[in-house]
């Protein structure tokens, strides 16, 4: 039998793992099979765009692991019928999470080496594809921003978008979506209230709800001005660190801000649980534990980190295996459908065991 709250018994225990599929992300079929491979890996809890095709995609990984649980569980991974909550990202503000790169390819010159394509995390950017498009494929762009530098041209630019809370509304009533994560910034007060007050009418059916600010100055004073304002919450309330936003691939030292932010934070003891996000990668956890701020370290202090949440660093993990997948097609009467990752052993287990090689490291911390 399932326990529909296991995953905040993770987070009170202090071995949270959330993966971010990213707040712009919606190409479905990698949604799907990220959601797949963590879940039976033993992920707590998945966030996802506040798009109603993404989070189906999600909800098919989750119903596919259900019928996998005795084979996960034969294998030595963490995945024991407990469900991960489903979490959408909202926005008050202009925000990096929530923006695609555009640009106009028939300004690119011919020589050019197109090192946007390559620096691409998501593989988002395409020259000359079969079907003669060259550009930007949204679906898969999370906002990164990498390219936007790194072009010789200067000819990308992105374009942002507000997150409608209206439109998750309806999930979170219907139990579709079990946690919203807002993102703000240091002097959004009033735009995080105006906010709050389109969400309070149902913010009681949230099982958990996360805060998710940048550092700066100032930050510590703005997060009590938010847990008074939306004081009394019935669900947990998560305040997530988002140190080096959408960097956990790019090199070892970006978890180093993220870890720090996170002790800020925990020193200030704010009402909540602290996870960290912004440059996690395969340091995180033991960096955490060197510094003692997991519950479970042998050094701990009072207050500890209670999860991780990984983004870009836990999608190009899997990214050679989904790469694979995305190539095979299988004909069915003269139409062309992409493989899904149940449907080759061969694939999905190997991507589960390098999702639980990421998942196993914060749950290890578990006290026994």
């Amino acid at each position: 039998m399932t326990d529909l709250f296991a995953p905040l018994q993770s987070l009170k225990e202090g071995h949270w793992f959330k993966l971010i599929c990213g707040a712009s992300f919606q190409y479905l079929p990698a949604v799907r099979s990220l959601t797949l491979a963590y879940t039976l890996a033993g992920a707590d809890c998945i966030d996802l765009a506040p798009d109603p095709a993404v989070i189906a995609a999600a909800q098919e990984g989750l119903q596919v692991a259900r019928h996998l649980v005795k084979d996960a569980k034969e294998r030595g991974y963490g995945y024991k019928g407990n469900l991960p909550f489903l979490m959408v990202s909202l926005n008050d503000g202009e925000d990096p999470h929530f923006r695609k790169a555009e640009f106009n390819s028939t300004k690119c010159p011919t020589h050019c080496s197109r090192p946007c394509e390559k620096i691409c995390p998501a593989q988002a950017i395409i020259f000359n594809r079969i079907d003669n498009f060259s550009g930007v494929e949204a679906q898969k762009c999370y906002g990164c921003g990498r390219c936007i530098p790194i072009c010789p041209y200067d000819n990308i630019y992105t374009e942002s978008h507000i997150s409608s809370a209206g439109a998750v509304a309806p999930l979170v009533m219907s139990r579709v979506v079990d946690a919203v994560e807002i993102h703000t910034k240091i002097g959004h007060l009033a735009e995080f209230q105006q906010l709050w007050q389109s969400i309070s009418p149902w913010a009681d059916q949230l099982k958990v709800l996360a805060i998710s600010c940048p550092d700066g100055e100032g930050m510590i004073d703005y997060l009590q001005a938010i847990a008074e304002l939306i004081t009394p919450l019935r669900g947990s309330l998560i305040w997530q660190t988002d140190g080096r936003p959408m960097s956990g691939d790019i090199g070892n030292g970006t978890t180093l801000a993220t870890v720090k932010l996170g002790q800020k934070v925990l020193t200030a003891k704010l009402p909540g649980y602290v996870q960290l996000a912004g440059g996690t990668n395969r340091y995180t956890v033991a960096k955490l534990k060197a510094m003692g701020l997991l519950k479970s370290s042998k050094y701990h202090s009072q207050s500890y980190v209670s999860g991780v949440a990984y983004g870009s660093y836990a999608r190009v993990l899997l990214s050679p295996i989904l790469d694979q997948l995305e190539n095979q097609e299988v004909s069915q009467t003269s139409v062309k459908a992409k493989v899904r990752l149940e449907e080759e052993p061969e694939l999905l287990w190997p991507a589960v065991k390098l999702a639980h090689s990421l998942v196993s490291q914060i749950k290890s911390q578990q006290e026994r």
